[in-house]
């Protein structure tokens, strides 16, 4: 059965979460060659791209809880990917060279994941879609 068929269809929370769960489908498949779950994926690429990032930078940028990026990180150190450092009450968060090696991977993983939804999708409708869901998000975060 189509979502759009269900009783449930129009409302936010079922069509949402619906498709929260088919993204994160394609999303996992997308990162198998790099052996790591999205999640995991999108922070190390963050701290791939801003070696010394502070946990609460992380926090903001990838919208989760503080401990839930704690619990990340903690995960990266046990694969050997990220390593933190401390001066007094400041954490940061580096890439270890074997994450460093994993970035040009990690690069094809985000672009293979962008066409098979663009595939689907269309670019046209897949570039409104992610804008108008992050303006939805925005409106809803108030």
């Amino acid at each position: 059965m189509k979502i759009t068929d269900s009783k449930y269809g129009q409302c936010l929370y079922f069509t949402s979460a619906a498709l929260a769960r088919k993204v994160e489908k394609l999303a996992i498949e997308s990162w198998k060659a790099v052996d790591l779950p999205p999640s995991y994926a999108y922070l190390l690429m963050a701290v791939l791209e801003e070696p010394g990032i502070q946990p609460s930078l992380l926090s903001a940028e990838l919208h989760l809880q503080p401990s839930t990026i704690t619990r990340l990180i903690e995960k990266l150190e046990e694969k050997k990917l990220a390593v933190r450092t401390y001066e007094g009450k400041i954490t940061n968060v580096y890439p270890t060279p074997k994450a460093k090696e994993m970035q040009p991977k990690m690069k094809e993983c985000l672009n293979r994941f962008y066409k098979q939804y663009t595939s689907l999708l269309g670019e046209e409708e897949s570039s409104r879609l992610v804008q108008d869901m992050g303006k939805i998000a925005d409106k809803l975060g108030k």
